[in-house]
């Protein structure tokens, strides 16, 4: 009999797997995703073994350190299919023993019964969707539970065994005020999560607050604003160190999963819109539920984008994907993989600086919370001066200067 030779080294990999039902689609929501499509639950959950089985095929040079459920909403689909989707993965996939394993899970459907089930089965980390710690609120924006089941969700999670849970948290939100902002951090705080992510609202096309929009009560530019760094500020002083624009935890405890976003490693994602970035290639899946279940199943194209953007290309996605952490870049990290001039991108941090936007600190350049909040204009600047300007004009420049 043929013994099969297990690799002696291996690269860390991350999976996402993207279950795209719903309880209620919320009034802010536009990801891709259902309600009133439980018909659709089995045929679904035998796609996803199906294309766990084949995706595992090209992974044999890989571990998964990081798993990570998403939606959706991942806690309403049968808990006996996410066990044994989480089973399917951890026997395909070579998985390493320390791997984060996250669920995403929203109050109400969060039961204690549930989250035990789905913690003996492997997984570690449970992101809640909280959002708002005033009832009022959470009606405005559709979400179909109130703050008294965000508490006792937590509870049950912590009975579960969950020792890793991240809360969400929403700010810029209809009526919205800093005190109200204030109340709902706090509120936060008192339930001792070990993780928040705290995101400011936007009005998608396509949703029902984008059809309200002219009617919706929002926070001006420079409330908005205040609301972020505050935040920044009240959860620093409660001991969570920001790690990226809209993340916070206490040491230890950030997301591992999210990270491979941001410093570009690999992962991989299963499901009808799931994107990947795996062996120099980008790629998502189209957005359409039957698409993805027949695809799968008959072996039709699942693709919606490909790219392949080999590492020595880039140099764009470096800058605008790592500055989003507090980590930030360094020069060596960016002229040796890129084989690009630095100049360029120091003079325009260096006036960042004197703005009290950027900061460079252990050799890294990273943004401040003021520069965090202009991020995108100040990341396409630099990806203006890497791409449109001359090698050498700012060295020369400065040296004229």
């Amino acid at each position: 009999m043929e013994q099969k030779i297990e690799p002696t080294t291996s690269k860390p990999l991350g999976l996402y797997v993207h279950i795209p039902f719903c309880y209620k689609k919320c009034n802010y929501c536009d990801f891709y995703s259902f309600s009133g499509q439980e018909a659709k639950w089995k045929p679904y959950y035998k796609a996803l073994l199906a294309h766990i089985q084949e995706t595992a095929q090209f992974t044999p040079q890989y571990e998964l350190n990081t798993i990570y459920f998403g939606g959706g909403t991942p806690s309403y689909f049968p808990t006996d299919y996410l066990t044994a989707i989480l089973k399917a993965i951890q026997t395909q996939f070579r998985v390493h023993p320390d791997a984060e394993i996250t669920i995403e899970a929203n109050p109400d459907s969060a039961t204690e019964d549930r989250l035990s089930c789905l913690r003996q089965a492997g997984f570690n980390r449970l992101s809640l969707g909280m959002q708002s710690a005033d009832n009022k609120t959470l009606a405005v924006l559709g979400r179909p539970h109130t703050f008294s089941q965000t508490k006792e969700a937590v509870q049950a999670a912590r009975n579960a065994g969950f020792e890793n849970l991240s809360l969400d948290l929403m700010y810029g939100l209809p009526h919205q005020t800093l005190e109200h902002w204030r109340d709902t951090l706090q509120a936060a705080i008192d339930l001792n999560p070990d993780h928040l992510s705290c995101y400011g609202l936007k009005i998608e096309d396509g949703t029902p607050f984008y059809a309200q929009r002219s009617q919706l009560s929002l926070p001006d530019d420079d409330l908005q604003a205040d609301l972020y760094l505050y935040c920044v500020h009240f959860l620093k002083k409660a001991g969570y160190e920001q790690y990226e624009i809209s993340n916070f935890a206490k040491p230890g405890r950030e997301s591992r999963h999210n990270l491979k976003y941001w410093t570009l490693e690999e992962y991989i994602g299963l499901g009808p819109g799931a994107h990947s970035d795996f062996g120099g290639y980008r790629y998502s899946f189209l957005r359409d539920l039957d698409g993805y279940i027949g695809g799968v199943q008959g072996g039709a194209s699942l693709l919606d984008e490909y790219e392949f953007l080999p590492k020595g290309k880039r140099h764009g996605e470096y800058l605008m994907l790592r500055l989003r952490t507090a980590n930030g870049i360094s020069e060596a990290e960016y002229a040796r993989p890129y084989a690009m001039e630095f100049a360029p991108i120091l003079h325009l941090l260096k006036q960042y600086e004197s703005r009290g936007w950027a900061v460079l600190e252990n050799g890294r350049w990273h943004f401040t919370p003021m520069g965090f909040l202009l991020s995108n204009r100040l990341i396409g600047l630099l990806l203006d001066a890497q791409q449109h300007l001359p090698v050498g004009f700012y060295a020369q420049t400065e040296s004229n200067d």
